[in-house]
């Protein structure tokens, strides 16, 4: 159970002002709420399952320390990463207005591969390393399905008055205590 709420919760951070609520917020102006949500949550599984198979691996071939120093040392690039901020292109925020056959299909793909080496992807990777596999996949699926419904809700209640940076800088802060902490139990 420890591994589904620290995945939630880490994910959804790691989700927050990342170019995927972007994306959702785009795909949700054009095709119906349910339908962009179904296609982030079948994507988002898929991606999931391969980190967490990958963490798996990593987390029995390396040392306990060495994982919580890479895991603490990854939190903090993660902080890093997301203080630079994500953006769609002008070419990305086209394509996902001009998609106007299968909506699902669309969108399922469009977050699979904008998914693959996500820091949500490498998030999972991570906490998958430290955590057993079924709680971090389904903790990290659902963290960012809600952060992304999220977005869509905010978005559509507040139009393009978001307040970004702020929103930033609390993802950011939550992935530096995370590596904060885990370099500090990997040191103690």
């Amino acid at each position: 159970m420890e591994a589904f709420w620290i995945s939630l919760g880490a994910i959804f951070l790691a989700e927050l002002g990342d170019k995927s609520q972007l994306m959702a917020m785009t795909f949700a102006t054009r095709f119906k709420t349910w339908t962009v949500l179904l296609g982030i949550t079948i994507a988002t599984t898929v991606v999931h399952l391969v980190s967490v198979a990958l963490g798996g691996l990593i987390g029995d071939a390396l040392p306990t320390t060495a994982i919580s120093v890479i895991a603490g040392l990854a939190f903090l690039g993660f902080a890093l990463w997301t203080l630079r901020g994500d953006a769609l292109t002008e070419e990305e925020s086209r394509k996902a207005q001009r998609v106007t056959r299968n909506a699902l299909i669309a969108v399922t793909v469009a977050f699979f591969l904008s998914e693959l080496g996500d820091k949500t992807m490498l998030a999972t990777i991570t906490l998958a390393t430290q955590h057993g596999w079924v709680g971090t996949w389904i903790g990290s699926t659902i963290g960012m399905v809600a952060a992304d419904a999220l977005a869509i809700l905010v978005g559509r209640l507040l139009g393009r008055h978001l307040p970004e940076k702020i929103i930033r800088y609390g993802a950011a802060a939550a992935f530096a205590i995370f590596g904060v902490v885990l370099l500090g139990e990997a040191i103690l």
